[in-house]
């Protein structure tokens, strides 16, 4: 039986109305649910259709940003029952979660567009890693979206509050729900955070149990799981194509393929968002410049030492901070030159302090 579908229980709003509206005469619109290879399966208010992207699109993209991604809004050529349309264009995004491919493109994948709410899924077993975790954290912040961690497979834990103060201190200001789907907990109170007509995303790695949780709140097992390997003390990653799903009390969710790896893009502002804690610290030293190093009345060296701020959260913030500035680099010619006068700024003072 052919189902259409509401655009509102979609997550279309006013913004997208607003710039549809020039092409509505001509075009149908609705919101991408699959990316297959050079097809995607489409919501639309006439029921589910399969289209893929007119020559235009193809010739005037000029990153695979400029495709489309579960979760984009896509307007399509009409067309009859079973008919495949060909997608136009794509509305503006309101948010998108990204990656950098690995190696040396500059390409950025998208793993969900529009999304609202990124849960972000980390084990209470091996999988626990909160360097890895305060990366999610910064790229959750970029994509527009209000971040969530969940704790899973709280079960299979015995120092919970531990961890979830460490945790709390890799997030502060982040709401973060202890899980477990063996024991039901946690579910309801992230039900809280989906609500009709908004969009959350499960991101983690692999094997944290994002798919069990997704189970829970479809009401079926409709993403398939695997036992937990007892090798490696997690789930083996079942997941292999990002889903746009909807929800039966209302919502949307996106499920995602598990990340072995995340290279992160040009996130400056949103790493200063995430280590919150750290650029508090900073402004508080002697010197606007202060590096941190050995400069008199550092406030960050100071929280260090007295165990107010781990060493290694100050060294993942140092990590991340080279990445975005190399990544800005590539992509922007002056900040290249820029770091290139700086370089030869600081040779230059070197070999004088030498010469000295």
């Amino acid at each position: 039986m052919k189902k259409n579908y509401d655009l509102l229980d979609l997550g279309w709003n006013e913004g997208f109305q607003n710039e549809y509206d020039m092409f509505k005469e001509n075009y149908e619109v609705g919101r991408v649910s699959v990316e297959y290879k050079n097809l995607y399966r489409i919501y639309t208010q006439n029921g589910e259709v399969y289209g893929t992207i007119s020559g235009k699109m193809i010739y005037n993209a000029e990153t695979r940003e400029d495709y489309p991604a579960v979760g984009d809004w896509v307007v399509l050529s009409p067309g009859e029952d079973g008919d495949k349309r060909i997608i136009q264009g794509i509305l503006n995004r309101k948010s998108k979660f990204v990656r950098k491919y690995a190696g040396k493109s500059r390409d950025e994948q998208i793993i969900a567009a529009n999304i609202d709410t990124a849960f972000i899924c980390m084990s209470l077993n091996q999988n626990f890693n909160l360097r890895r975790l305060e990366r999610y954290i910064t790229m959750a912040w970029d994509s527009g979206a209000f971040p969530v961690i969940l704790l899973t497979k709280a079960d299979l834990c015995d120092n919970i509050s531990e961890l979830l103060m460490e945790t709390q201190n890799s997030a502060p200001g982040i709401d973060i729900i202890p899980v477990s789907s063996f024991l039901k907990t946690g579910i309801e109170e992230l039900r809280k955070y989906i609500k009709k007509g908004n969009t959350v995303a499960f991101i983690g790695s692999s094997g944290v149990g994002k798919s069990t949780i997704i189970n829970e709140l479809l009401g079926e097992y409709r993403q398939t799981t695997k036992e937990i390997s007892e090798s490696e003390d997690r789930g083996r990653h079942t997941t292999t194509n990002r889903e746009l799903m909807l929800l039966p009390g209302g919502g949307i969710l996106i499920d995602t393929p598990g990340m072995r790896e995340l290279h992160i893009t040009d996130v400056k502002d949103s790493i200063d968002t995430a280590f919150l804690d750290i650029e508090t610290l900073a402004a508080e030293c002697r010197f606007p410049d202060c590096r941190h190093d050995s400069e008199p009345g550092c406030a960050v060296k100071k929280a260090i030492e007295q165990g107010v701020l781990h060493q290694e959260r100050y060294q993942s913030y140092i990590k991340l901070k080279k990445e975005s500035e190399f990544m800005e680099r590539k992509t922007n010619a002056k900040a290249k030159s820029e770091y290139k006068k700086m370089l030869k700024k600081r040779n230059k003072l070197n070999r004088i302090k030498n010469v000295k």
